[in-house]
């Protein structure tokens, strides 16, 4: 990770999270759902979701203010309560979620399931309610909900689980991951430049860059399930070809994944590329494709 990138999370991360923690504290709720919502909020994670957006308006020059924390604190609360759900019996039966016990195993079923849907309401309530213009406010609104349900990440949970049944081709698969995992990230950056004002010419190379993340995410994830350690990920591994999932290595070998990976890492960079020639600096951006560092088995 070069100095830009982790110069801006010194910064940011410790603002993003008292902004997190403030706004779910602060909420009228039930302590026990409370509490379960705080649970799974407060495992740790990356956040890579809210800092991609935050690091483009960062990039662009706008005012990271309560609005812009609001925009980016709202993804990281619906994109917990999707992990919430994807650990549940009924979706991943998963025991452990970065270390800790997942929030079924804490809380209880009935309870994890409010909690999800508890984190899913109130992100668009915390959105809603924040300081952007109305116009900003209700075009993060359309494309999250966009991104999040049933023409997004939840139409690609559903493929992923009625997949396990049938050997997906390659496009099949790609197409799977683009709405499972690559919604999300795709709207992060969308809303990143939405907020900062992005030309129609850098919101399609945002757009791209967003998009070809998310397929080298979702791929490296399939990797790191195959090459890495409960105790390095904090959570099972080697559940996905137990379980019959459709996955790269599944798909292409090892080797055939590592060679997606590049691919669309090449992508991503040829969209930052073509970013830099719209006049805006793009290093940190860059700094976040670091995180794909190889590890073979």
């Amino acid at each position: 990770m070069s100095n830009k990138l982790a110069e801006f999370q010194k910064i940011i991360l410790p603002q993003l999270e008292e902004q997190l923690n403030s706004y779910l504290n602060g909420l009228n709720a039930a302590p026990t759902l409370k509490k379960a919502m705080l649970y799974s909020l407060e495992s740790g994670g990356k956040r890579i979701r809210p800092m991609l957006l935050l690091a483009i308006c960062h990039m662009f020059n706008r005012q990271i203010d309560e609005g812009v924390f609001a925009a980016a604190g709202s993804l990281e609360l619906l994109h917990t309560y999707s992990l919430i759900h994807d650990d549940l019996p009924e979706m991943d039966n998963d025991d452990l979620r970065r270390g800790r016990p997942t929030n079924h195993k804490v809380f209880g079923q009935a309870e994890a399931v409010l909690a999800g849907d508890g984190l899913l309401t109130t992100a668009f309530e915390w959105l809603a309610s924040c300081h952007l213009s109305a116009q900003l406010k209700v075009a993060l609104l359309s494309r999250f909900a966009t991104a999040a349900g049933p023409q997004g990440m939840v139409s690609g949970q559903i493929a992923d689980i009625e997949g396990e049944k049938k050997e997906l081709t390659l496009v099949q698969l790609k197409a799977l991951h683009q709405l499972k995992t690559g919604a999300l990230l795709q709207y992060a950056c969308q809303a990143g430049g939405i907020i900062s004002g992005a030309t129609a010419a850098q919101m399609t190379e945002l757009l791209n860059f967003g998009s070809c993340f998310g397929l080298a995410f979702q791929i490296y994830d399939d990797i790191l399930d195959v090459v890495s350690t409960q105790a390095e990920l904090g959570k099972a591994v080697h559940k996905d070809q137990v379980e019959h999932k459709n996955t790269y290595p599944g798909l292409l070998g090892l080797n055939g994944a590592y060679q997606e990976l590049d691919n669309a890492l090449l992508n991503a960079r040829t969209a930052l590329n073509e970013l830099k020639h719209t006049g805006i600096e793009t290093g940190i951006l860059d700094d976040f494709l670091r995180y794909f560092s190889r590890k073979d088995n």
